[in-house]
């Protein structure tokens, strides 16, 4: 994902969740949330700058313990992010949401209802936005009569536009049957899963997988779509889309670039592992194909790719390729953004290894790493050849939510380390 100021992506992305306080026996906060969180599919509402931003979660009972999963739908199936980490301390239950620093607070109100909040505990500033659910709701918007004309269906060339009146390039693509599906897709990664309902002329979109929370209206206009973009609390832009069949984003192998003169990264980061410490020279890497993988725990677009990092090293690393994950967190300490690294690492099952490198931004990644040139995304995944030479860096990551994009992604990772593991 782009590098966007932290208002506009509701005071940013989540990372790993807040730990509860539970004032009670622990026996007692179970019994206490299962009683709240009846089994079965739930429909949320999050409340966001005048809108309502509905997604989709279901309670299953494992173990004896209330489990949560958050549910987006995307082109190729859908995403059931679980969340097991749950509390319960008077009246309310604390819901934390998967790898990211978030959780739903929430209390009963009424007979399978809840109301509460979407809570935010890296937010620079206190960050709680309003929710309420409703047990057995399935469909995301229910005041859109459907209608069968297909209109969203197809390839978009898509331009969108910040209220500092900034423009950036995407392609959206969609499928329209009884649900809509799709995402756009930027420069700098994917907005993941998107799924909502269209009438004859208009549609709304939506997506909470606990650190994005987003809403996409539109309508028919002109040659094409307009419509608006709201993130979190407080991002607004607005986007123009026509239909295109061929439309694509720039090269993401040449948005990000070494510097004149450079052909190395020069870098040494304390590890995850207290009292380690990593640099591409370290002995375990020397003769080897290294990727080198910017991310942070906050960051979904990095969550999608390590999603697909972690098994694959596991698959490939005899055939002498290793993997650095270079954490930027959005706290400076040490402790807690290892803390945050480490979470990441034990829910994701990543076998390769993790440093803390700095903070969420990119003046951060211009000062470890000063041999790069216009950094852009979280993530960005950088290539070494076995003498340590930097071959390639491609900027973002299509995750799963865009179908074919996705296959594209890593059928050409594939290619990259095939390529160089050759020489």
């Amino acid at each position: 994902m782009k590098v966007i100021p932290f208002a506009l992506l509701g005071a940013g992305l989540l990372a790993g969740c807040h730990s509860g306080t539970n004032n009670g026996s622990a026996e007692t906060g179970t019994t206490s949330a299962a009683t709240m969180l009846t089994p079965g599919p739930w429909r949320g509402e999050l409340a966001i700058q005048g809108q309502q931003l509905p997604f989709l979660f279901e309670v299953k009972t494992e173990g004896g313990k209330p489990v949560v999963y958050l549910i987006n739908k995307g082109l190729n199936g859908e995403e059931r992010l679980r969340c097991d980490e749950i509390s319960a301390a008077g009246d309310s239950a604390t819901i934390r949401l998967h790898v990211f620093d978030a959780a739903l607070v929430v209390r009963a109100d009424g007979k399978d209802k809840l109301k509460g909040t979407w809570v935010k505990y890296d937010a620079k500033t206190p960050y709680r936005v309003p929710l309420v659910a409703t047990a057995g709701g399935q469909k995301l918007f229910p005041n859109i009569i459907e209608r069968k004309n297909e209109f969203l269906s197809g390839t978009w060339r898509t331009t969108f536009k910040d209220e500092t009146g900034s423009t950036y390039p995407a392609v959206g693509i969609f499928n329209q049957n009884s649900v809509v599906t799709g995402t756009f897709l930027t420069t700098t990664g994917d907005y993941r899963y998107l799924a909502g309902q269209a009438d004859e002329s208009s549609f709304k979109l939506s997506t909470f997988d606990g650190s994005h929370a987003f809403l996409f209206t539109g309508r028919t206009g002109g040659t094409g779509l307009v419509g608006d973009f709201y993130s979190g609390k407080s991002g607004h832009e607005t986007w123009t889309a026509t239909l295109d069949p061929k439309a694509k984003l720039p090269d993401a192998d040449t948005l990000t670039y070494l510097k004149k003169g450079e052909s190395r990264l020069n870098f040494k980061f304390p590890s995850v592992v207290q009292g380690g410490s990593i640099s591409p020279t370290d002995p375990k890497y020397r003769g080897k194909v290294v990727v080198i993988q910017v991310l942070g725990s906050w960051c979904p677009n990095c969550m999608d790719e390590t999603k697909f990092l972690a098994p694959w090293y596991e698959k490939n690393k005899a055939r002498g390729v290793e993997i650095i994950g270079l954490g930027y967190e959005r706290m400076p300490e040490y402790d807690q953004a290892a803390a945050r690294l480490r979470q990441m690492k034990e829910r994701l099952n990543v076998g390769y290894d993790l440093a803390v490198a700095g903070v969420s931004n990119k003046d951060s990644v211009a000062k470890s790493m000063p041999q790069l040139a216009k950094f852009l995304a979280f993530p960005t995944t950088i290539f070494l050849d076995k003498k340590g030479v930097v071959r390639t860096i491609h900027t973002g990551f299509s995750g799963p939510g865009t179908g074919k994009y996705y296959e594209e992604e890593t059928a050409r990772f594939n290619r990259t380390v095939d390529k160089l593991l050759k020489e």
